[in-house]
């Protein structure tokens, strides 16, 4: 409810098709307006007896100093689309408190171009290419499986295209949506080269969707001797997203206690990331990436040639019959989510040199459970930590954090 002596304001979201476009509520609520408020774009979509009452505002603190000097009678400001989605009503609601606004939505132009293509965006990574970083949109668009952008008089869909191209990221089809709601509404598909060599009009969202089983190249080889972005290597399709995170990775590869000359075991491998890594710091030692997955094992090959990587030796195979005739491990990381990961554990152990770690991430309690059961009874100083991350993403103009996966970190020394 509005406060006290206080008129309430109506925020009125409108779309390019105008008046006729509304709700029968949301016209009443324009057509009663007393004073009536809205950028010049509004003008050309309203009927003129309502586009002559039409006061236009230059920006959005010219929208709230006009507001708090409208005086009585009934405002009603007019916005583009939706109000609240990254639009007018969050600002003013912000600048002049909640309870004085009542919001009718229009359905967004990011909506309409989703409706239009046919694509969910429930999980839908979403950005405003005005004034943003396009390398941060970029990294996070090369993780991500759907992606709806607001383009830029900077970043038009031509160059967005040619951006991601220039990073080999061309696991996408494309759509872009021009002029969504009004009579010369266009929508155009095609690859990322396709859409790289055509023109488009001021006013588009561009959608993004990944093909199925498709995988990036990475657009830069890791710099870091450790803890380089997930992004860096190659990854499975559809099973992107189960590489170690690099904050997880990193963790594993200090517990670990590796020497230039350390003989590693990294078992359940998936991708490579751990083991590569710790090719690198045990540069003058032997890493054995054992892998059961013919596919993951052959991405384990290409992320060693893309990093240089000369010790990092992929074994064909399910633990432990495939590690039979490697030499004794000075440190074992055992990967992996399954069932086996506690007697993966206790018969790396055995193979474990005196004075060798071994490390384990488990993702579920029963794991735990069984490790800490096995390895409290044979070391002295097993470990355990439980690891909550959540990585910052700009989205738009807001800030949000996502989670990666809870993760119960162990390691433990082999007493000598």
């Amino acid at each position: 409810m509005a406060g006290a002596g206080t008129e309430r304001v109506w925020i009125v979201g409108i779309g390019d098709d105008g008046i006729d476009g509304m709700t029968a509520h949301a016209r009443r609520v324009v057509e009663a307006a007393d004073v009536l408020l809205g950028p010049e774009s509004c003008a050309a979509v309203l009927p003129p007896p309502i586009a002559a009452r039409l006061q236009r505002v230059t920006s959005l603190e010219d929208l709230v100093e006009r507001i708090e000097g409208a005086g009585d009678g009934k405002i009603v400001v007019l916005a583009s689309g939706d109000p609240l989605f990254y639009g007018t009503a969050r600002y003013v609601c912000g600048r002049l408190g909640k309870d004085r606004f009542e919001v009718v939505p229009h359905v967004s132009s990011m909506q309409l171009a989703f409706a239009r293509v046919k694509e969910s965006w429930e999980e839908a990574f979403l950005a405003n290419l005005s004034g943003q970083s396009i390398e941060r949109v970029i990294d996070k668009i090369r993780s991500s499986d759907t992606v709806g952008l607001f383009t830029s008089e900077q970043w038009p869909p031509a160059a967005v295209a040619r951006a991601l191209l220039d990073e080999g990221i061309d696991a996408f089809h494309a759509y872009v949506c021009e002029n969504l709601g009004s009579p010369d509404e266009r929508v155009t598909q095609g690859t990322l080269t396709d859409i790289a060599r055509d023109s488009f009009g001021p006013l588009n969202v561009m959608i993004l969707v990944r093909k199925a089983r498709a995988a990036d190249r990475p657009g830069h080889v890791g710099t870091r001797l450790f803890g380089n972005p997930d992004e860096c290597f190659l990854q499975s399709r559809p099973k992107r997203g189960l590489i170690t995170p690099a904050e997880i990775r990193s963790l594993v590869l200090a517990e670990l206690s590796l020497a230039p000359t350390s003989v590693v075991w990294d078992v359940g491998a998936g991708s490579g990331s751990v083991g590569l890594e710790a090719a690198r710091i045990a540069r003058d030692g032997a890493v054995y990436a054992i892998e059961m997955d013919p596919d993951d094992l052959q991405l384990i090959r290409e992320n060693a040639s893309l990093f240089g990587v000369a010790n990092l030796h992929p074994v064909l195979g399910r633990a432990p019959e495939a590690w039979a005739g490697l030499p004794d491990p000075d440190a074992v990381y055992v990967g992996g989510s399954g069932r086996e990961v506690a007697m993966l554990v206790e018969k790396g152990w055995e193979r474990l040199r005196p004075g060798g770690r071994l490390v384990t991430g488990c993702k579920s309690i029963d794991n735990l459970a069984a490790v800490h059961a096995h390895l409290r009874a044979r070391s002295a100083d097993a470990a355990y930590w439980m690891v909550n991350i959540a990585r910052g993403i700009e989205q738009l103009d807001r800030i949000r954090f996502e989670a990666i996966n809870p993760v119960f970190l162990i390691a433990a020394t082999k007493p000598d």
